[in-house]
């Protein structure tokens, strides 16, 4: 019998995959959904409770009364202030252990993944459930980059990989060569229409997700999906690159179809 599933509930329509596919195999599982993050129409009735996020203690205590042995976050995650947050006692505990660390959010959640995993879960990656990783190079619809929009492509590569040294965005905006935007904590779907009303002349720029260099590869893992494309059409954006082997696409057939029906371009790149 498969392993019971532990899912971190997030915002967006990730959550609601894992679920589907729980059910359709008959794997147990049990899902923590967090308050102000998770959408309780996707949640719906599956076997869940509500947990703020700086509810470190209670969710630990959920897993373990559910017998859950493997965990997985999905969904994205707004990152509140500390005020906000209101940690308990094992949150401060943890936030103290990792000290600077808890700053920037690759050091937080290596922290996060290596507490649970010192109480005896395992974490394991949404791909590993889901067919949502990219794993070779190319065009996800029929659309594909030009030269202009791969040279800007390779710009955003460029910087982000400086950002992601410091802990900074997953992904950036590009047109002609310039930057419009760093993803910081607004998240993308914030980035993608800041960038929209910063576009200039000509054809649209190119958001570009990659992950940070050292990142805790189980969680937070660049993605996108229909709504991302969606946005982007909004913005004025030609296309949309990610991280082959590294990127996350959830409803790739979904993707592809508006992509095409928006004229933009979806393409993994290979990132050295």
């Amino acid at each position: 019998m498969a392993t019971k599933l532990g899912i971190i509930a997030g915002g967006g329509g990730l959550p609601g995959r894992l679920i589907e596919a729980c059910e359709n195999s008959g794997r147990p599982y049990f899902v923590v959904a967090l308050e102000g993050q998770a959408d309780a129409e996707i949640i719906g009735d599956a076997p869940h409770e509500w947990c703020r996020l700086g509810a470190a203690d209670k969710a630990f205590k959920i897993a373990q009364r559910e017998s859950v042995e493997e965990v997985v976050f999905a969904g994205r995650i707004e990152r509140p202030s500390l005020t906000a947050l209101r940690p308990d006692a094992r949150a401060m505990r943890l936030f103290v252990k990792l000290g600077r660390r808890a700053m920037g959010d690759d050091g937080l959640l290596s922290g996060i993944v290596e507490e649970i995993e010192s109480l005896g879960f395992t974490i394991v990656g949404p791909e590993t459930i889901l067919d949502v990783l990219v794993t070779e190079p190319g065009p996800v619809g029929r659309h594909a980059a030009d030269d202009d929009a791969r040279r800007d492509i390779e710009r955003g590569i460029e910087v982000l990989k400086a950002f992601g040294k410091a802990d900074v965005g997953q992904a950036a905006v590009v047109q002609d060569g310039l930057v419009l935007g760093v993803e910081a904590i607004e998240g993308t779907d914030a980035l993608i229409e800041r960038c929209g009303a910063l576009r200039r002349e000509g054809p649209g720029g190119v958001l570009v997700k990659i992950r940070k260099p050292g990142q805790e590869n189980r969680v937070d893992l660049p993605a996108i999906g229909p709504d991302t494309v969606r946005r982007a059409a909004a913005a004025g954006l030609r296309g949309i690159a990610i991280e082959a082997g590294g990127g996350l696409v959830i409803d790739r057939e979904v993707v592809a179809r508006e992509a095409d029906e928006a004229g933009l371009f979806v393409e993994a790149i290979a990132v050295e």
